[in-house]
């Protein structure tokens, strides 16, 4: 494989969440510790027809190298122009293909795990992407299968497709989010193929990533929910530092980075959209969490909830 990533070691990868992984939140994750970060999903149809917003979406933080694009897509002409805008893009290294996102929005298009029905389309359409890309590498996000598990013959369509590692979710379509994860499907897609492979579903904490990692023998771990409110957790698999040790002073250190670059990618406005990430950042450990969510609600001048940021996170306030 191109030397894009060192699969010698185990891999710790941002999973892409739809309006939570954006580049502020990649570009902090990847400071302080993501060997991979992608982009969150982009539809090639949006793609091939200019769209502004999914162009925004492709946009990298400096320090996100490698970095990965995510696509979904049902019909290969668009797939392969969408790939054709890529090709023009500086700094992508993946071109990643969704065959497992579960919304009904997606899977009614015959996009995401819509393709584990068709395993002939998604490998042409894998193959479609490898063939016309021009970026180092081709992978795929899966789920185990649609509403039967088909985990092997899922992987191994994605490796003869030509993909050059292939993500796994440990779920079918049919259990969403809330069903438990099969992690032994991951095992057995491990041991099935000869490219690499990442485990993903239900990677909440450092302990649960590192079994995770041994019980599979996965060649990393890709964690997207785990990771929202606690992007240190990627510090912590770096470094072997457990829940119990983690300083609070790098929550605030991290926390206060991911504040600065929503305004500096969002301008002003990312004081209103970084709400959402304060409600999660305050949930356990410091005094009067309710009290300070209150007060973030009804502000919006950055330099104001800054301060209010910096003086919460203090590791005075800590439990």
């Amino acid at each position: 494989m191109k030397k894009i990533l060192d699969f010698s070691r185990p891999l710790y990868v941002l999973a892409p969440l739809a309006g939570l992984t954006d580049l502020p939140f990649r570009s902090v994750v990847k400071k302080f510790g993501a060997d991979l970060t992608v982009s969150e999903m982009i539809s090639s149809n949006a793609l091939v027809h200019n769209s502004r917003k999914s162009l925004k979406m492709v946009e990298k933080s400096p320090l996100e190298t490698p970095y990965s694009v995510q696509i979904a897509g049902a019909d290969e002409t668009v797939v392969k122009g969408a790939v054709e805008i890529l090709n023009g893009i500086e700094g992508i290294d993946i071109i990643d293909l969704n065959c497992g996102c579960p919304v009904p929005k997606i899977v009614s298009h015959g996009s995401g795990s819509s393709l584990l029905l068709d395993l002939e389309k998604m490998g042409r359409i894998i193959r479609t992407i490898r063939e016309t890309s021009k970026k180092p590498l081709t992978s795929a996000k899966v789920r185990i299968g649609f509403q039967e598990k088909r985990p092997v013959e899922i992987a191994k369509t994605v490796e003869d497709a030509g993909a050059d590692f292939i993500a796994v979710h440990g779920r079918t379509r049919a259990g969403k989010f809330k069903s438990a994860v099969d992690y032994e499907a991951i095992r057995d897609i491990k041991e099935a193929v000869s490219i690499p492979v990442i485990a993903n579903g239900d990677i909440t904490d450092y302990a649960k990533a590192r079994w995770v990692l041994e019980f599979t023998g996965a060649h990393g771990v890709m964690i997207g929910r785990g990771a929202v409110g606690k992007p240190w957790l990627f510090y912590q698999l770096k470094h072997g530092v457990s829940d119990e040790e983690i300083d609070p002073a790098l929550k605030k250190e991290v926390i206060l980075e991911h504040f600065d670059q929503m305004i500096a990618f969002y301008g002003d406005y990312g004081a209103v959209l970084f709400r959402k990430h304060l409600h999660t950042y305050s949930k356990a450990g410091y005094r009067g969490a309710s009290a300070f969510r209150n007060r973030v609600n009804r502000e919006s001048d950055p330099k104001l909830m800054r301060e209010l940021i910096a003086e919460f996170f203090d590791t005075k306030n800590s439990l």
